[in-house]
């Protein structure tokens, strides 16, 4: 097959590009706003249609949650739209579309992990406009397979496991929110699971996927620390009020992932695990 994967310099698209040097039987196609304007409708269509693909991974996204709240029309385009463009182009070839969305389609009120067909309810312009992006592939796609996950991590670009170990390094003492509750995600475990659903043929519908177990930014910054054998910074627990931020964020994030597991035999890793793994790796 030939593949394109769009957000290829992110930290899920840089993993993407790892994997595909593994799977040379099929033919990749990566591309970033610099090869691909994903917001222009012509230049998507003619894109895929030119280079004949079958299949597109869209890895871009708008993420800077906080920012999303004062640029709602741009962050809207980016995540809503564009993934539209996308999913009518592919339609059009009779192709498949693997679209990533976000924990942040639910506002964070339950207690238990959620499933794929629970309501969602985004309190944040990136919680919506991911929602919106989600209905916008599913009504221009027939073979649209949607991944939402959470917490992603990796050793590429700039993430929440760099910024602790920077901190870490640099600060005597640090305050870390300890009341929400999710699980953090390896992108490379994330991208493995993409692949192998590619491999063993995309089942179109909405799926969960972030590493096993439960955790709260505070324990997570403190493994981070304990793995990487930082023992000068002090973390302290901080409550969400006392750590304001203009986008609300799910007080509980976790999310089941049974039907990925069960739909393509995948086993997903214990989250300090592939921490220890990624840490290694940086």
């Amino acid at each position: 097959m030939k593949i394109l994967i769009t957000g290829s310099n992110g930290q899920l698209g840089n993993e993407m590009q790892l994997l595909a040097r593994e799977n040379p039987q099929h033919e990749w196609l990566f591309t970033d706003v610099e090869e691909l304007d994903i917001t222009d409708a012509e230049a998507v269509d003619a894109f895929v249609q030119t280079n004949a693909v079958d299949g597109i991974v869209n890895c871009a996204a708008y993420t800077a949650v906080d920012k999303a709240e004062d640029n709602e029309v741009f962050c809207n385009v980016l995540n809503n739209e564009a993934p539209g463009f996308l999913a009518q182009s592919i339609e059009r070839r009779g192709g498949w579309m693997v679209q990533i969305s976000t924990d942040y389609v639910f506002d964070g009120t339950n207690h238990t992990p959620y499933t794929e067909d629970e309501p969602t309810c985004p309190n944040s312009v990136y919680g919506r406009t991911k929602l919106a992006g989600e209905k916008s592939v599913m009504a221009y796609c027939s073979k649209v397979m949607i991944v939402r996950t959470a917490w992603l991590y990796s050793t590429f670009g700039n993430n929440f496991v760099k910024t602790m170990l920077r901190l870490g390094r640099e600060k005597e003492s640090l305050g870390v929110i300890f009341d929400q509750v999710g699980t953090p995600t390896y992108a490379r475990d994330l991208a493995m699971a993409i692949m192998t659903a590619i491999n063993k043929g995309i089942v179109p519908g909405i799926y969960h996927f972030s590493n096993e177990g439960v955790t709260s930014w505070y324990d997570f910054t403190k493994a981070i620390h304990r793995i990487a054998g930082i023992t000068t910074c002090h973390v302290r627990p901080l409550h969400t009020s006392e750590y304001p931020t203009a986008a609300s964020r799910p007080h509980y994030s976790v999310l089941d992932k049974t039907k990925i597991k069960q739909t393509y035999g995948i086993e997903v890793p214990y989250w300090e695990d592939s921490l220890r793994e990624c840490l290694s790796r940086i």
